[in-house]
This record gives C-alpha cells, structure tokens and sequence, in this order.
C-alpha cells in the first residue's frame, strides 16, 4: 500500500521510488537488448548446427531487429489500449517464452520465427521502458534517468558476446537464448509490484488500431528485409524478384507514410517529425544503430573466422567494451546538465571513428590485447552517444507524444540496425571476392616468389604426405592463405566505411538546435 509520505516524496511514481522503478524497467530492457547481441558470437555454432551458412545464420539477428521495429510503432496504441504496466508484462512473456522456442529450435526455418514471434514481444519493452523513466523523474534529473537507461542499452550489446561466448563454449549455443527465461520471470514479478500507470493512460480513449497502417508497415519492413538478406545470393537487380519486392517496398513505404500523416489518430502519428531535434535524433539514431550493429555482428566473427578464436575467446576479446561503457554512463550523467550535450554527442561519435579506425588496421598477426585500448573506448565513446541524444530529441516533446515518439525513434534504429548487418555481410562477401581476384591476379605460376614458397612447402610436406603430394598440396595451402588475407582486407574495408559514417554523424550532431533549460520547477514539484 502507498502511504501518503511517500507519495508526496515521489509523486510522479505514485510513491514508488523512482530508482525501483527504473530496476523494473531496465531489466526486460536489458534482457531484449542483449538478445540482439548475445547470439552474434555463436552464429558459426548455429550455422553448423542447423546446416546453415554464416551469410544465412546472420538472419537470426536481422530477423529479430525487423520484427522488433514492425512491433514498435504500434507499441503505443496497445499501451494505451491494454495500459502500459498490461501491455509491458504482456510482451515479457511472449519475450520469454519465445526465448525457450529459439533454443529448442530444431531447424533454421524454426529459429528464424521464433525469432520474428521474440522480436514482436520484445519490439514495445524499449519504448515503454524509456516512457516510464522519462516520467517518472522531473525534467532536472532526466539526464540521470536517460544515463541509468543509456548504461543498460549501451551495457547489454557489449557483454552479450562474452556470456554468449561463454554459454556457447560452456553449454550450447542454446543456452545463449535459455538464459533470457530466469530474467524474464524477475522482470515479470518486478513490474507487477513497482510500476503503475499515470491517469492519463488509465483514462485514455483510444480509437479503432489502423489496420491498414499497420498492414502497410509490415509489408515494406518484410520486404526491406527479405531484400537485403536474399538479394545478395541473387545478384540484387539482376533478378526479377528483386526487383518486384522494391516496387512492393517502395509503394507500401510511401502509403504508409501517408497514411500515418494523413491520419494523426492511425497507428504512427508523424507530425512529431515537425520538432527539429526529434527529426535530427530520428536521422542520427538510424545512423547509430548502423555504427552499433554492424561492429557488433562482425567483430566477433572476425576474431572467429579469421583468427580461429573459440566463441568465448572472441566474445572475453570484445568484453572490455562494457567496461567502457560502465565507466561513462556515469560521468555522461554528471555531464549531461553542464556541458552543451551537442558537444558531447560529436565527442562520442569522433571517438567512435577513431576507434573503428584503429579497427580497420587489423592484420594476421594481432594478439587478443592488440585492440583492447579500442574496444575499451569504443564502449566509453558510445555512453557518450546515446544519452545526451536521447536527452535533445526528447527534450520538446510533450509527454502524451512520448510513447508515439519513442516507438518510432527506436524502430528506426532497429531498421537502421538490420540494414547495417545486412550491407556488412554483403561487404565481407564482395569485397572478399574482389581482393582475392586482385591478389590472384598477381600470383602468375610463373611468378619467380610463388615458385620460390610453393617449393619451401612442398619440401616441408613432402615428408608427411609424399612426394606426390606434396607439390598440390602447396598450392592448396597457398590459396588457403590467400582466401584468408582476402577476408582480412574485407574486413578492414567494413571498418573504415563504419568510421566514416561515425565521422559523418559527429558533424550532423551540430543540427541539433539547443533547447531552453526548462525553468525551475515550483517547491513540492520536485
């Protein structure tokens, strides 16, 4: 029961405190979050498990983002339909149940749709997670509310891969979706004691869901992301289908943005996209995700494919990013209130392309502490990101719109997300083929230095496997090589571009326009 001293303390959380609430919240945030990241590190296990291949198994990550941003638009409506405190406990249990369905999978086709049916649960935990803190503190400590929040979205991607490393190599790649069952039924029984509903969404009236919005929605999402996954395999425009599924995507794109401007009472209101720091933060925080996701599906995979690092190996490797991360969310906090946060956010995004260059240096010979400076900024770079973005696009706009706003901010990046794993692999693939067509280009059989080493191994084989042998089995080795230094150079092509777009989005960050400082509030309101 709410005495009547605490709810004059803590008026806003309806006499809960605030910090209880943000643990309630930020666990099945944190649980959905890191489940985009957790499964990165064991994507050669499931690959290998399921007869799939690496390309292939990288849909397990795309598939989730897009169900998840299908789900986020909508996540409003339902909040209000159902109530928040309904709807979040709701998509708690679809998550987890989902969670156990993905382990159990016994095939790729199975994987992948309890994978769209876990991204559709998950897809609303962010925004009403994010709609409860933003109201549950005063505009003053905002800045401390979005650090809390930002250290466990920042925090979640970074440690997956190692306790995914870890339960890959330990247990089973199965395990990397099992461990989401425990954390669901805590977030489960925290939500149903700390958090409530504001009067405004008890006593909303909702109007009838727009289905033909939604219909829209799922339609250019799908195809976007069917498009982005397959085209690869069918050399993109030169097939018909291709073709046909961006016609689809284009058209059912442009009816739903009508449909959502035409009509502020359908399922995505875009009249917020009026507020210029909301329309700045859309654009950056689609630029984000890309950054985000694309180091955070190919990192690992460098360490394993090219390296031959284990699972655990590669996710302990890029583990120090959380480290990072936990030594800004703090100090971004502190910060977030004294210093312009345009500054800061260009701050994070220029450490971010430094880092991602520094990535792009890679060689063969690297060790696991060569990148560990790096990795450890990279995570201390984006808590410089996140919050103060979260903080100016957020800054304007009314609390009735922030779940509207928050829906849609984080679907966007969510597609950004998808799109950025979908170009990257396409990247390695591509890129891959063309370094090893130059470099083979130059190993002529009659090139006097690939005579000289194809001899220095033969002579080496040649006790092992004969002298028959040993001669093909040179080249073979040779060209193992070569495929290796070719992925290499794939890999640091991807890192580069991803510190040019770090670059580029550290100079939009200057689009953001200031906002006031809200006036202090009267005595009692605090």
């Amino acid at each position: 029961m709410i005495t009547d001293a605490a709810q004059a303390r803590y008026p806003l959380t309806q006499g809960v405190n605030p910090w209880l609430v943000t643990a309630s919240v930020m666990l099945p945030t944190f649980m959905e979050v890191l489940d985009t990241a957790i499964a990165s590190v064991a994507l050669p296990y499931i690959a290998g498990s399921l007869s799939a291949s690496n390309s292939e198994a990288t849909w397990v990550l795309t598939s989730y983002l897009v169900a998840n941003a299908v789900i986020l638009p909508a996540s409003n409506w339902f909040a209000r339909r159902f109530g928040r405190k309904r709807f979040l406990l709701i998509c708690v249990t679809i998550f987890t149940v989902a969670s156990f369905f993905c382990g159990a999978a016994p095939s790729l086709g199975i994987i992948l749709l309890a994978r769209v049916v876990q991204g559709a649960g998950g897809g609303a935990l962010q925004p009403l997670s994010q709609s409860i803190l933003l109201e549950s503190f005063p505009v003053q400590k905002r800045s401390m509310s979005m650090a809390a929040y930002g250290l466990g979205i920042v925090v979640a991607p970074v440690i997956g891969p190692t306790l995914g490393g870890w339960l890959t190599d330990t247990f089973s790649w199965r395990y990397a979706f099992y461990i989401n069952i425990p954390v669901g039924i805590l977030a489960f029984i925290m939500i149903t004691r700390f958090v409530h509903d504001p009067p405004y969404i008890k006593n909303a009236k909702v109007g009838p869901f727009d289905n033909i919005g939604f219909g829209l929605l799922c339609v250019w999402t799908g195809c976007l992301q069917i498009v982005l996954d397959k085209g690869q395999e069918d050399d993109w425009f030169g097939a018909l289908w291709v073709r046909c599924a961006v016609a689809a995507l284009v058209v059912a794109l442009v009816g739903w943005i009508w449909r959502s401007w035409s009509n502020p009472k359908g399922l995505v209101d875009l009249h917020v996209l009026k507020d210029r720091n909301f329309r700045t933060g859309c654009f950056l925080i689609a630029m984000l995700g890309m950054c985000i996701y694309i180091t955070i599906a190919i990192l690992p995979l460098y360490y394993q494919e090219i390296l031959g690092y284990t699972a655990f190996t590669a996710g302990l490797v890029v583990g120090p990013r959380g480290i990072g991360s936990f030594i800004g969310s703090p100090i971004i906090g502190f910060l977030g209130s004294r210093i312009d946060n345009r500054k800061l956010l260009s701050a994070g995004f220029l450490g971010f392309a430094v880092c991602a260059m520094i990535f792009g240096t890679v060689d063969l010979d690297i060790g696991p502490y060569t990148l560990l400076i790096p990795i450890t900024l990279t995570g201390f770079a984006l808590s410089f990101v996140f919050v103060p973005m979260s903080t100016m696009m957020m800054a304007t706009i009314p609390n009735k719109e922030m779940g509207n706003a928050t829906g849609l901010a984080n679907m966007l990046r969510n597609i950004g997300g998808s799109i950025g794993i979908s170009m990257a692999t396409t990247a390695l693939i591509r890129r891959a083929a063309l370094h090893q067509s130059e470099i083979g280009a130059n190993l002529s059989p009659s090139n006097p230095v690939l005579q000289q080493k194809s001899a220095l191994i033969a002579a080496y084989l040649a006790h092992r496997l004969g002298p028959a042998q040993a001669r093909p089995g040179s080249f073979g080795l040779l060209y193992g090589l070569m495929q290796q230094q070719s992925a290499l150079m794939a890999y640091v092509d991807v890192f580069r571009w991803t510190a040019l777009l770090a670059l580029f989005c550290a100079a939009a960050a200057w689009l953001f326009k200031k906002p006031v400082k809200p006036a202090a509030l009267p005595p009692g309101m605090h």
